[in-house]
């Protein structure tokens, strides 16, 4: 559950938005949303003066006095979330729109931005003192925490949990619990089951957890991925359900999934093909003499060297040698760095075509509100407020009438297009650039003996463990 504490700003509230929107912080301002102003600093700073200084009959940049701090411009909310919470930038931005309009609600000036610079994700928020109606904000601590709790309120309808403690609580397992284990339908062999379903279908390990979760589960993402059903009591990590479900081999369950199909080792010879597959005969020997821990492809069928996962990833990334005709390591490299740099121009674009998406977004909602306010006969104090910011945003853009309006929603269309199209041809050059990372840090292995020693070493610390186990319960 995240923690929100507030600053008061008493002045140089534009130096305040001007931070919360740097471009640096924001992925290039893509985490940035306002309501009832522009989500850019002069022009947020423009509205809140306006409708400050029209409530409150003060000016907005007057200097404060000399004995005290003078009155609240506006108040400063930061939203910090737990690194352990493993919530994506998008998410957080999500829980940052909907604590605004739920605390402070519609009418409210307010901008939004998320940060992403820090070691964990939090959000910032600058609110003007008074809304666009009049309504006057405080900070105190009784207004904090009503604020605490709405943002415990919002973070509960996306699923963050506020931490429990269990001390003093029995440490007998839930009835349900028993139930599945009586029948021999563990919760451990019901999260096999549901993970196994979704292998086949996500694109990798964040889209499954996310499908997990979906599903009701509850997810922890650290060191270790660990996972909780509704009615289990306590989390289990992933690699305790089996060989098959370490966070490694469901990655490469997922990445290696189809790529193995049909595979064909020929090609013309060059040293990394000849390693590649000198590795994948040794692989199988090992498996076949059960020197190997048994990690399946399948975990529906047998275990065999021909449903080993290890000797299908191996065939797997030779396929990928063979199809893009790569003869070397060096020859890897490049094509790595090539896609780090594609990826990266990619990433720039796409950020300055959002950028561009959300102002657009604001633009066309405040031009639309001024259209409809001017052609009332009669407003409301509120509305006239409103309509004079509508007007002050439109003003200092190409829009002079509906046909203006038109003709920028008709771009705001080509914009989606084009965001669309290089999301595609974004992920699909991140997915490359994951493939052959994977492919040179195992050629490396290869190369260098640490592959097959892992594998051996591994299996012998397994038969290690278990004969410990066997062991100690004897003496019990």
């Amino acid at each position: 559950m995240p923690y929100v504490k507030s600053i008061p700003i008493h002045s140089t509230v534009n130096r305040s938005i001007a931070y919360i929107l740097n471009p640096e912080k924001t992925e290039d301002m893509v985490y940035t949303t306002a309501l009832n102003c522009m989500a850019n600093a002069k022009d947020a700073y423009n509205d809140m003066k306006m409708v400050y200084e029209y409530f409150s009959g003060k000016k907005y940049n007057a200097p404060p006095p000399i004995d005290g701090k003078g009155s609240v411009k506006a108040i400063h909310y930061i939203q910090s979330f737990d690194p352990n919470e493993n919530i994506t930038p998008e998410q957080a931005h999500r829980i940052a729109k909907a604590f605004a309009r739920k605390t402070f609600g519609d009418d409210c000036q307010i901008v939004i931005a998320t940060h992403l610079d820090k070691g964990h994700l939090h959000n910032h928020f600058i609110l003007n003192s008074y809304s666009v109606s009049g309504k006057k904000f405080y900070d105190n601590q009784t207004t904090l925490k009503k604020v605490r709790e709405y943002s415990d309120r919002v973070c509960l309808a996306f699923d963050i949990q506020p931490i429990k403690e269990n001390r003093g609580q029995s440490k007998n397992i839930a009835y349900n619990e028993w139930k599945h284990k009586k029948r021999g339908t563990s919760w451990k062999q019901k999260i096999r089951l549901d993970i196994d379903r979704l292998v086949g279908s996500v694109k990798n390990i964040d889209e499954l957890l996310c499908e997990l979760e979906l599903m009701g589960y509850s997810i922890k993402r650290g060191k270790y991925i660990s996972i909780k059903a509704e009615e289990q009591q306590r989390f289990v990590r992933t690699k305790t359900l089996g060989e098959d479900y370490t966070a490694e081999s469901l990655i490469s369950r997922i990445r290696w999934r189809d790529v193995g199909a049909d595979v064909t080792l020929n090609g013309e010879p060059a040293p990394i093909r000849s390693d590649y597959i000198k590795t994948i005969d040794e692989v199988t020997q090992l498996a076949a003499m059960g020197k190997k821990a048994q990690r399946k492809r399948d975990s529906n069928a047998p275990y065999s060297p021909a449903n080993d996962m290890d000797i299908y990833k191996l065939s797997a990334q030779l396929t990928i040698i063979n199809r893009d005709n790569i003869h070397s390591i060096g020859e890897l490299e490049g094509k790595i760095e090539n896609l780090k740099a594609e990826y990266e121009t990619a990433r720039k674009e796409l950020n300055q075509l959002t950028a561009k998406q959300d102002n657009m977004d604001s633009l066309i909602e405040q031009a639309e509100h001024y259209f409809e306010l001017a052609d009332k006969p009669k407003l409301t104090l509120s509305e006239k407020l409103k309509l004079n910011i509508c007007r002050q945003t439109i003003n200092g853009s190409t829009i002079q009438s509906r046909a203006d309006l038109e003709r920028i929603k008709s771009v705001k269309q080509e914009t989606d297009k084009k965001i669309e199209a290089l999301k595609y041809s974004f992920e699909n050059c991140k997915q490359l650039y994951e493939v052959y990372a994977d492919i040179a840090h195992t050629y490396y292995d290869i190369s260098s003996g640490d592959y097959i020693l892992r594998l051996v070493a591994e299996e012998q610390q397994k038969r290690e463990r278990k004969a410990q186990q066997n062991k100690k319960n004897k003496s019990i």
